[in-house]
């Protein structure tokens, strides 16, 4: 199956290791991966602060790099709410491209039909399901099956797991105060599992999770799925201390 990868922003940015994973986990089970060079921002950011005709604009280049693709997957909720949900809305956009997009745990478990991709990952993990996946996109048990099938992984129920993060975006830059009580609770949640990992489907709620764990020197590390479910016996992540 010829795929295209969505990296979406942050991941391209500050995460390409999620990226790379995305590609080794995809090649692994068979599917001929490519990046569009050309692909820019999904318009997720431009459209929640009410920039809609720029929004627009980024949805149509989107359309255009993405064309003659089978499948689109994005390790990111997040962005793939975007364009499944909110491109259709979009004038002129159309739904071509949301009937292609897949977050990455749909299109392991529905579109290829895997929950066990041949991982191992000895750590102690946790599961934090992100807004976006859990609540527009619905992938509901999907990373919990893939995770689970992880051999050497130790997985640990999260505490009040479907609380949001706090992120959302602008939304931890407009409601800080809000945004870091939020965190703080989910902190709380996440130390008390006595997990050496975080695991999550978006970069970005693992950004801000993570920036809160690190500050406070927890020792607690985040990692996207993708990274775990790329991990194998002969090519290991390896968690320090």
């Amino acid at each position: 199956m010829r795929v295209a990868l969505m990296a979406t922003c942050l991941t391209d940015t500050l995460y390409p290791h999620t990226a790379r994973a995305v590609v080794t986990l995809l090649e692994r089970l068979g599917c001929t991966v490519e990046f569009p060079l050309s692909q820019t921002c999904c318009g997720q950011m431009h459209f929640n602060t009410g920039y809609r005709d720029d929004a627009t604009r980024l949805a149509s280049r989107m359309n255009e790099v993405f064309d003659g693709y089978t499948a689109v997957v994005a390790p990111s909720g997040s962005c793939a709410a975007m364009v499944r949900d909110i491109y259709p809305k979009l004038p002129g956009v159309g739904e071509d491209l949301a009937h292609r997009m897949y977050e990455l745990s749909e299109f392991l478990v529905d579109v290829l039909g895997v929950t066990d991709v041949g991982a191992y990952f000895p750590h102690r993990v946790t599961y934090h399901p992100t807004c976006h996946s859990l609540r527009m996109l619905g992938v509901g048990e999907r990373p919990l099956q893939l995770l689970r099938a992880v051999r050497g992984i130790d997985l640990i129920e999260l505490p009040a797991a479907e609380s949001c993060c706090g992120f959302g975006g602008t939304f931890a830059v407009k409601n800080a105060e809000t945004s870091s009580a939020m965190l703080s609770d989910k902190m709380r949640c996440v130390l008390n599992t006595g997990a050496e990992v975080l695991t999550a489907g978006d970069n970005s709620c693992l950004m801000h999770i993570g920036g809160g764990l690190s500050r406070l020197r927890t020792g607690v590390h985040t990692l996207h799925l993708a990274d775990i479910l790329a991990s194998t016996e002969e090519d290991p992540w390896h968690v320090t201390q």
